[in-house]
């Protein structure tokens, strides 16, 4: 693993972006972890992946996308940490309450998952929250039926808030209960 670099992106890299973020979407669990398919992803104009990544880049301040890019320089896996403003909404359409960092976009390549990579990532998301931008709270949304995403949160120091955010409202058409999701945060407090 030490052959790894778990770094920023920076602005001109929007192709490896892309290529990384479809990757994803082709994951078999990512109608669990994504809010959009790689049909739609793959049918966005290069001026979306452009602005994007540049949104995120190294030196930006609303967010940072960092990745974990392998020794042949191919990207394995990344995420990104975007930071939410009190009085915003947020996607969800709630009302962000405090000015604390947001983790999305959260993917591992299959072959490199469980070596202990995706930990450096989250150890770079939240020096990148708690230093450059200065939150106290750092939180993510997980699917109620992403166990593994919800073993690997808890393990690397995030707790259940208790908040549950329903998908799609109400009870489907067989009368079976929507689907949910869970908030999982950490404190910079609770977390050196």
């Amino acid at each position: 693993m030490s052959s790894f670099v778990v770094r920023s992106v920076r602005a001109d890299e929007w192709r490896a972006a892309k290529e990384l973020r479809l990757a994803a979407l082709r994951d078999p669990v990512a109608h669990l972890a994504f809010l959009e398919t790689y049909e739609q992803a793959v049918g966005r104009p290069d001026s979306f992946w452009q602005e994007r990544v540049q949104g995120g880049a190294e030196g930006a301040t609303g967010a940072q996308q960092i990745i974990a890019e392998g020794p042949d320089g191919e990207w394995v896996g990344g995420l990104v940490v975007l930071v939410e403003e009190p009085g915003t909404t947020d996607w969800t359409g709630a009302v962000v309450e405090q000015r604390q960092g947001h983790i999305v976009g959260v993917f591992m390549l299959p072959e490199h998952r469980g070596c202990g990579l995706t930990d450096v990532l989250f150890d770079a998301a939240l020096e990148w929250a708690w230093r450059a931008a200065g939150v106290e709270r750092v939180r993510l949304i997980v699917h109620q039926d992403n166990a593994r995403a919800q073993r690997f949160y808890r393990r690397v120091g995030f707790v259940a808030s208790g908040v549950v955010v329903p998908l799609g409202g109400g009870s489907d058409d067989s009368g079976a209960e929507a689907e949910v999701e869970f908030e999982f945060v950490v404190e910079r407090e609770s977390h050196p």
